[in-house]
């Protein structure tokens, strides 16, 4: 479980500010890996470097998609521009492609021409520092991405969380050069380290795709705007109105970065007035909103037993 960080900090931990803390670090990584590489000639050691380069260019693209998102809704975005972290998190997974072809094809150059390694002391003393500063940012991005909803600052957290695996492959592999002698273990590091991001790739540009498709809330939100709707009948339908003629149905959910959205239809006696109706309603949207947070509702009033007609294609979710 992620410990929150102290109450000094929340007001900075946004994730615009820590997309470009994520771009300093990235700098600061990148210099310290390819001085690495520099001193020891390990290609293990430059793919580290390599992905770190994937981190600043994805770093500083979330940046900007994160500002994009935050504007307000205008007249030819009227939902917003909340999508637009998906972007961010669908770039970064093309990134992490490149660099993952770009580190085999060197990986395998150098399997197939091994070649000894120097200075791996100072090599492995300057990985294990940048992967420490990386895994303390990424920590505190994951733990903000949560509390901002922010697709485009998890990605970043868990692609930061790959690097510091990465690195702790690259230094397991240079120690075993050290202790067996045989550098053909330097390539094949390289190789794994390839796969291994390769893997994270496809998993950010799978999310970025999902989300661009509108895919429903997660489970547990779900499960907490039925539990939610549950609680309002039963305390509802305990008064004088007849029991089970105020319901709801036709629920779908979906989400837009940090935005979540729920419709639904609420059916109601039809002797009702408007505006007893409308109070109703908006008494719903109330404890909607109160159980999640961002969350926007949007409720159509029917008569009981009447139902409106709906396209079997249209339907995302199916009715309780």
């Amino acid at each position: 479980m992620l410990i929150s960080p102290p109450a000094a900090l929340l007001a900075w931990l946004t994730p615009r500010n820590l997309l470009w803390a994520s771009v300093g670090m990235a700098l600061t990584t990148m210099a310290l890996k390819t001085l690495a590489w520099y001193v020891t000639g390990s290609v293990g050691l430059l793919s580290d470097a390599m992905e770190s380069l994937v981190n600043l260019a994805s770093a500083m693209f979330g940046v900007t998609m994160v500002t994009v998102a935050a504007q307000p809704a205008d007249d030819n975005h009227p939902y917003g521009h909340h999508k637009a972290e998906y972007f961010a998190s669908g770039f970064e997974g093309m990134l992490i492609f490149v660099a993952a072809g770009a580190i085999l094809w060197t990986a395998v150059e150098r399997l197939l021409a091994p070649q000894p390694l120097a200075q791996m002391g100072w090599g492995l003393a300057l990985s294990v520092f940048s992967s420490l500063l990386n895994g303390g940012l990424a920590w505190v991005m994951l733990w903000a991405s949560r509390r901002h909803r922010s697709i485009a600052l998890e990605a970043d957290a868990r692609h930061l969380f790959t690097d510091v695996w990465t690195s702790a492959g690259v230094v397991l592999g240079l120690g075993a050069v050290a202790l067996t002698g045989w550098n053909w273990l330097d390539p094949i590091v390289a190789i794994g380290v390839a796969l291994n991001i390769l893997k994270e790739g496809v998993h950010l540009v799978w999310r970025s795709s999902q989300g661009l498709m509108d895919e429903a809330v997660e489970p547990q939100v779900r499960d907490t705007i039925q539990h939610t709707l549950t609680a309002f009948l039963h305390q509802h339908n305990a008064g004088a109105t007849p029991a089970g003629c105020v319901r709801f149905d036709h629920i779908t959910t979906r989400m837009a970065g940090q935005r979540r959205f729920v419709e639904l239809h609420m059916h109601i006696p039809g002797h009702w007035t408007l505006t007893h109706a409308a109070e109703l309603r908006g008494q719903v949207e109330q404890a909607l909103m109160q159980a999640v947070p961002g969350l926007r509702a949007r409720i159509e009033l029917l008569p009981c037993h009447v139902e409106s007609y709906l396209d079997p294609a249209d339907m995302s979710e199916p009715s309780p």
